[in-house]
């Protein structure tokens, strides 16, 4: 069999993006059993209330739900166990000063498979408030409409 290249999105959290302000990002491995990496290459996850921890010097993912496989027998897995998280020792401790002196969250944005392997995007992100996110949207809307109106002046379309 050929080996997998490239990278195929299994799950995003698009929620995740409005409701925190992501600071930095990380590519972290997924420590896994067998069914769930085959109910995920059924395109089957929800990232859905996830969150990352860490205890003891490791990172592990809380929530993520993969649904058992549907071939699976009694070695199917838990649909939402805690997952440990693989990182490098430094970014492991980059992490931890982070979430315990500034009171960051650890939110997890997208599941995918590169070159074969499960990883997760890891963000370190700081909460909205609701005004932050209007703010956000309102934002997003202009940039949106310059753009629009850029591309009206390009093609000779524009008219005051």
């Amino acid at each position: 069999m050929a080996k997998e290249v490239g990278q195929k999105v299994i799950a995003s959290n698009r929620r995740a993006r409005h409701d925190y302000t992501i600071i930095d990002t990380y590519e972290a491995g997924v420590a896994l059993v067998g069914t769930e990496v085959k109910s995920l290459r059924a395109g089957k996850a929800s990232l859905a209330d996830s969150f990352a921890t860490v205890d003891d010097g490791e990172v592990f993912l809380r929530g993520l739900h993969i649904p058992e496989y549907s071939h699976g027998t009694w070695t199917n897995h838990e649909p939402r166990r805690t997952r440990k998280l693989l990182l490098h020792r430094k970014e492991i401790e980059k992490l931890i000063g982070k979430t315990k002196e500034s009171g960051l969250s650890l939110v997890p944005l997208s599941l995918y498979f590169r070159d074969g392997k499960v990883k997760v995007e890891l963000a370190l992100a700081k909460g909205r408030k609701a005004h932050d996110k209007r703010q956000a949207i309102a934002k997003r809307d202009a940039q949106r409409e310059m753009a629009r109106a850029m591309g009206r002046a390009a093609k000779g379309k524009y008219r005051r």
